[in-house]
C-alpha cells in the first residue's frame, strides 16, 4: 500500500545534503522534497516491507569531533552514497551474462576482438584537413569493416547511421518511449612518435595479449571503453534480450585533435534526431577507480563537470628596420614584458563550497581510511566554517600543484614565435598562452582578467590593445598594437555541473558499486563513489544540448593502466576489459528497468 503524506514526513531524514551544484539545488531538494507519496514511490525501487530502498541501511555520522574514516557502508551528508543496484526484473540474464564472462573462451574471444582493433592505427592528427579533402582519415573505413565483420549480430540487429562519413552511431530501438541513454566512446588514438618505437617493449600496434597485458596504441584511451561497449551489445543479443528502453552508442574519431569532424557532427545528427534534452544520461570517457587510502577501499570518480579551455594568442607588431638603429624596446622585448606580466598575475585559486572539487575532497576525506586526521578534520569544519575552509585550501595547495589546476584557472606560456634575422627589427611576434578555466569562471572572465593584467605595460609603451576584436586602448599608431585573440578558435566555458541528485547519478553509482563490489578480480572492502572534475575536455563539450546527466567514466582501475595513456608501452590489463564488460551490461540492464530516468 502506498504511504500517506504524513506517514511518509515521519520517516528519519537520511541525513542533511549540502548542495553541489553552481547554482542553488542540492542533494536534499532533489532528493527529499516530494509533492506525493506516490510520485516518490514511482521513482525508487521498494524493499519487501514497501519502502523505498534509498532510506534503507542509511546512518549517517558527520561529527567532526571523530577522527578516523567511516566505513563505505556508512552514509555521510558531506558524501552522499547510493546502495549497490543490481538488475531486478533482468537478475536471470544478469547471472547467465555473469557465468558466460567467467568463462576461459569467452575472455580469450574477448582479447581477440580487442587486440584486432588495436591493430588499427586510427591516428587522428591537429592537422587533419576536412573529411573527403585529407586522406589520413580512410584508415577509419579499416576499422569499420573490422566491426562489421567481427560483430554481425549488431550490424544486423541495430540501425547503423554514419555521420560525416566516419562517425558511428548505433541505434537499439526499445518496446517503449522512455527516454534513451546515451553511451559513447572515440574510435581514434594519439600518433605513435616514430622516434620511439625502439623504445616499446611490443609494437605499439601489435595488439599482443601476453597473458596479463593487451599491448598498443589505444588500448586505453580508448579502444577499451569502445570494445567493450559493442562486446555487451553482442552478448546481450546473443541471450534474446530486447530493451525496452532505447540504447544508443555515438564514437567519434577525432576527440585526441579537434572534436568537430566526429563528434561536433554527430551532436547535430542526434539533437537533430532524438531532440534537445532527448536523452536520460550520457557515459562517455573519464574517470576510473582506484584505492588511494589503502583499506582496500575503492575511490569510484565519475566526472561531472571539465573545467573551459582558452588559447590566448599575444601579438606584438611593432615597426621593423635594421638592427643597428634600434628602439629601446623591440617587439620580442615588449612581447617578454607582456609575458612576464602574465606569469606574474596567476588567476586566483578558489575553493568553494559550491564546487565540483569541494565534494571530492569531502569523500576522500570522510571515507579514506589513510587520509591525513588534520586534513580530515579541516573538511569537515569547513562544510560550515568560513575560517576552517580558507585554512583548508591553503594547505591543499601548499600540498600539491594539483590542487591549484583544481581549485582555478591555469595558464601556461607554451608556444613563443619572433624574428625572421639576426639584423633585422622583428615587426611581429607573438606568444599562446594555454589556459583551462576554473569550474566557477568563464571566458569572458578571463579575457576580462588579460585586458586588466596588461593594461598598463601596453600604456606604458602608448601602445594600442585590441582585446578580442575590440579596442580596449587607442595609443599612438606608431608604437604598435598588441592583440589579444583566440588563437585556434576553439574557446569553451567550463561545461555544466552534473546533479548529483537521485535518478541518472544514482543509477550510476549503483551500477558502478554493483559491478565492483561483485567482482571476483577487484580485491575491495568497500566502494565510495566520489563525483570529480576533469581537468581536460573530452567529446561530451558537444553534447551538452542531449542532456543535463552527463557523466565522464571509463570502468577499470588505475592499476590496469601500464604506463599511462599517450605513451610509450601503453597496454591494458586484459582482465580489465572483461570487468568493463560487466559494467556496461549492469548499466543498460538496469536503466532498462528503471522509473527514475
Amino acid at each position: 500500500m502506498p504511504l500517506s503524506k504524513t506517514q511518509l514526513s515521519d520517516l528519519p531524514d537520511p541525513c542533511q545534503h549540502a548542495p553541489f551544484t553552481r547554482k542553488s539545488s542540492s542533494l536534499r531538494t532533489a532528493i527529499l522534497t516530494v509533492i506525493s507519496a506516490s510520485s516518490l514511490l514511482s521513482l525508487v525501487h521498494r524493499e519487501p516491507g514497501g519502502l523505498p530502498s534509498f532510506f534503507s541501511s542509511r546512518h549517517c555520522n558527520d561529527n567532526p569531533s571523530i577522527l578516523g574514516a567511516l566505513p563505505p557502508n556508512v552514509n555521510s551528508s558531506a558524501c552522499p552514497q547510493f546502495e549497490a543496484l543490481y538488475p531486478a526484473k533482468h537478475v536471470l540474464l544478469d547471472a547467465e551474462l555473469e557465468s558466460l564472462y567467467a568463462t576461459e573462451d569467452f575472455k580469450l574471444k574477448t582479447y581477440k576482438s580487442f587486440s584486432g582493433a588495436i591493430q588499427i592505427p586510427t591516428e587522428s592528427y591537429d592537422d587533419n584537413g576536412p573529411v573527403g579533402e585529407d586522406p589520413r582519415w580512410e584508415t577509419f573505413q579499416v576499422l569499420h569493416s573490422y566491426f562489421q565483420s567481427t560483430f554481425p549480430l549488431v550490424y544486423e540487429n541495430l540501425k547503423v547511421t554514419k555521420v560525416n562519413t566516419y562517425g558511428l552511431v548505433f541505434h537499439w530501438q526499445g518496446s517503449t518511449n522512455a527516454k534513451p541513454i546515451l553511451i559513447t566512446a572515440h574510435q581514434d588514438v594519439v600518433p605513435v612518435d616514430p622516434t620511439t618505437i625502439d623504445q616499446w617493449e611490443h609494437e605499439p600496434y601489435s595488439g599482443l595479449y601476453d597473458g596479463t597485458w593487451i599491448w598498443g596504441r589505444g588500448s586505453s584511451d580508448d579502444k577499451s571503453d569502445l570494445i567493450e561497449q559493442l562486446i555487451t551489445i553482442d552478448s546481450l543479443l546473443s541471450k534474446g534480450f530486447a530493451p525496452a528502453r532505447t540504447v544508443v552508442l555515438a564514437s567519434g574519431f577525432d576527440e585526441e585533435s579537434k572534436g568537430t569532424e566526429g563528434a561536433g557532427h554527430i551532436a547535430g545528427y542526434l539533437e537533430t534526431t532524438y531532440g534537445r534534452d532527448g536523452f536520460a544520461m550520457l557515459v562517455d570517457e573519464g574517470g576510473s577507480n582506484d584505492i588511494p587510502f589503502g583499506g582496500g577501499v575503492m575511490f569510484s570518480s565519475p566526472d561531472i563537470s571539465e573545467k573551459g579551455y582558452l588559447d590566448v594568442k599575444v601579438e606584438v607588431s611593432t615597426s621593423g628596420g635594421h638592427s643597428s638603429v634600434p628602439p629601446p624596446h623591440t617587439g620580442i622585448g615588449i612581447l617578454s614584458r607582456l609575458v612576464t606580466e602574465i606569469e606574474d598575475h596567476p588567476h586566483e585559486s578558489q575553493l568553494l563550497r559550491s564546487g565540483t572539487p569541494f565534494a571530492s575532497i569531502q569523500c576522500t576525506s570522510t571515507y579514506g581510511p589513510t587520509y591525513p586526521n588534520d586534513i580530515r578534520r579541516l573538511a569537515k569544519e569547513a562544510l560550515s566554517d568560513d575560517a576552517a575552509l580558507k585554512q583548508l585550501e591553503e594547505e591543499l595547495l601548499a600540498a600539491s600543484p594539483l590542487y591549484s589546476a583544481m581549485f582555478g584557472t591555469t595558464q601556461a606560456v607554451d608556444v613563443i614565435e619572433g624574428g625572421v634575422k639576426v639584423n633585422a627589427l622583428p615587426e611581429r611576434t607573438s606568444a599562446i598562452v594555454n589556459h583551462r578555466i576554473a569550474e566557477h569562471s568563464s571566458v569572458a572572465e578571463l579575457q576580462e582578467h588579460l585586458v586588466d593584467v596588461l593594461s598598463p605595460t601596453v600604456r606604458k609603451f602608448n601602445m594600442t590593445l585590441n582585446a578580442f576584436g575590440h579596442i580596449a586602448i587607442r595609443g599612438n599608431e606608431k608604437a604598435g598594437v598588441v592583440t589579444l585573440s583566440d588563437a585556434f578558435n576553439t574557446a569553451l566555458d567550463p561545461s555544466p555541473v552534473t546533479p548529483l541528485e537521485y535518478g541518472p547519478y544514482s543509477l550510476l553509482s549503483g551500477t558502478i558499486k554493483a559491478t565492483i563490489g561483485s567482482s571476483t578480480f577487484y580485491n575491495t572492502t568497500g566502494v565510495v563513489i566520489a563525483p570529480s572534475l576533469s581537468l581536460g575536455n573530452t567529446d561530451t563539450r558537444f553534447y551538452w544540448n542531449l542532456t543535463r546527466h552527463i557523466f565522464r567514466y571509463s570502468p577499470g582501475a588505475a592499476t590496469d593502466v601500464y604506463a599511462g595513456i599517450h605513451t610509450i608501452n601503453e597496454a591494458r590489463r586484459a582482465e580489465s576489459v572483461i570487468e568493463g564488460i560487466r559494467f556496461f551490461t549492469k548499466l543498460i540492464l538496469n536503466s532498462d528497468e528503471s522509473l527514475s530516468l
